[in-house]
C-alpha cells in the first residue's frame, strides 16, 4: 500500500511505501507543544518507506537525540526522527496523510503525560460544525 500527505500549504510533499510498524497517540509533553494540540497521531515506518516528493523540510533537535522536521513556510509538523531510541525509523504525523483515516491509532502512549481532561472527550457536547 501507498499513502501520500503533505504540510497545510502544500509546499512539503511525501510518500510512504507499505504498512507502518505501528500507529501510535502519543501524549507527551513535547509532542503537545510542537504541534499545538493535546495529542500527536504517529505512524512509524521504516526510513526508507518515506519519500519526500516535493520542497525541504526544516529540522530542529527538540529535545536530546529528537530531531523533528517541520514546513518552513506554514509551520506543519511532519516526521520525527530519534536515531538513539528509535534508529532507522521515522515517525509521520498521520493527521498530515491526505487520507488520515486509513492509519488510524492503535495504541497510546506517554498517558503519563495526557491532559487530564482527555480522558472526557466522550462527555463533552459536539457539534459537527460550528454552534449557531
Amino acid at each position: 500500500m501507498t499513502y501520500s500527505g503533505g504540510c497545510l500549504c502544500g509546499a512539503i510533499r511525501y510518500q510512504l511505501g507499505g504498512e507502518p510498524k505501528v500507529v501510535a497517540l502519543c501524549h507527551c509533553n513535547d509532542c503537545r507543544r510542537s504541534a499545538g494540540a493535546p495529542m500527536v497521531t504517529w505512524a512509524m515506518y521504516p526510513e526508507s518507506a518515506l519519500t519526500v516528493s516535493g520542497g525541504q523540510v526544516k529540522t530542529i533537535n527538540s529535545s536530546g537525540s529528537a530531531l523533528r522536521s517541520f514546513c518552513p513556510d506554514c509551520g506543519t509538523g511532519l516526521f520525527y526522527r530519534n536515531a538513539a531510541v528509535l534508529p532507522g525509523l521515522v515517525d509521520i504525523q498521520a493527521s498530515t496523510l491526505d487520507n488520515p483515516d486509513a492509519l488510524p491509532p492503535t495504541i497510546q502512549i506517554q498517558t503519563a503525560e495526557r491532559l487530564q481532561w482527555v480522558e472526557h472527550l466522550h462527555e463533552i457536547k459536539a457539534f459537527e460544525r460550528y454552534p449557531g
